[in-house]
């Protein structure tokens, strides 16, 4: 099997359902970020040593090939695999229950004091720009709004998963301005 096809060469690419869409569109930038993610999610996992949070990795990346297919699909016949409701609900627990294993300080961190956590903040940093690519999206055309919330409630898992892998946590502390 050949993995070229010469078909994009012109800037244009095949979407799920088969229709042909320009390479830089909204939709092709949405999905290509949330694949972006799921690349940097399958690095981080290289780092990470707790096996629990090695297979919550496995999952989120294996739940990213439905919000790119679901992206990737102008025809809501044709959507392979959706993300749902559970999948939220999942996110959610895995939020609420490491947020119970760290400390509650409410302020912010220097993020990365080790590989894996340093990774995981990169991530995060990705799914957020996916979500601002997805809302640009839905400006235009109409996108699931379950598959937003999983988006906003995934950086929060990421956010939550780094925190808990740092190693040392160095507070911002903000200078008050002088008079």
């Amino acid at each position: 099997m050949k993995i070229y096809t010469k078909t994009g060469d012109k800037g244009q690419t095949s979407l799920y359902d088969n229709s042909r869409i320009e390479k830089d569109s909204l939709r092709v930038e949405s999905y290509g970020t949330i694949d972006e993610l799921n690349s940097n999610l399958g690095f981080a996992r290289n780092f990470v040593e707790d096996d629990g949070i090695v297979k919550i990795l496995y999952d989120l990346q294996r739940d990213l090939f439905n919000v790119a297919g679901e992206l990737a699909t102008r025809d809501r016949k044709k959507f392979p695999e959706r993300i749902h409701e559970g999948h939220v609900t999942n996110l959610e627990k895995i939020i609420d229950d490491y947020l119970e294993k760290i400390d509650k300080v409410g302020k912010f961190i220097i993020p990365g004091s080790n590989k894996a956590s340093a990774s995981l903040h990169v991530a995060r940093t990705v799914c957020r720009r996916a979500e601002r690519k997805i809302l640009a999206l839905r400006r235009e055309e109409e996108v699931s709004e379950i598959l937003i919330k999983y988006v906003n409630r995934l950086s929060d898992v990421l956010y939550t998963l780094a925190r808990y892998l740092e190693t040392e946590l160095k507070y911002v502390e903000f200078q008050k301005p002088s008079k």
